[in-house]
């Protein structure tokens, strides 16, 4: 399994930031791995298709939100809240208490 690329903090940019998480689907991910320490794909997944949640954890691993390592086969996701915190602080917060929000 090859390693997955993570932009450095001080190379997140807001505008992909705010686009990764204008998607239902990768701001539910966001939502759920700020409630745990990591998870795994196919406990994100909501039972959509392995091509489509591919194209989802790229564009939040792409925008900094998120970690993805391998365990065996397996594909676990963090959050990167602190990274997100230094770079722009405040922002993930917003967010998630604004989601939280929403019915």
């Amino acid at each position: 399994m090859r390693p997955f690329k993570h932009p450095s903090p001080g190379d997140f940019v807001l505008e992909r930031v705010l686009y990764a998480l204008s998607d239902p689907v990768r701001l539910e991910i966001v939502r759920h791995l700020a409630q745990v320490a990591e998870a795994s794909c196919g406990e994100l997944d909501g039972g959509r298709p392995k091509s489509s949640m591919s194209h989802h954890f790229r564009v939040l691993r792409d925008s900094g939100l998120v970690c993805t390592y391998g365990v065996g086969t397996t594909h676990m996701n963090s959050l990167r809240r602190e990274d997100m915190e230094s770079r722009f602080p405040g922002l993930l917060d917003a967010i998630l208490d604004n989601a939280a929000a929403q019915p």
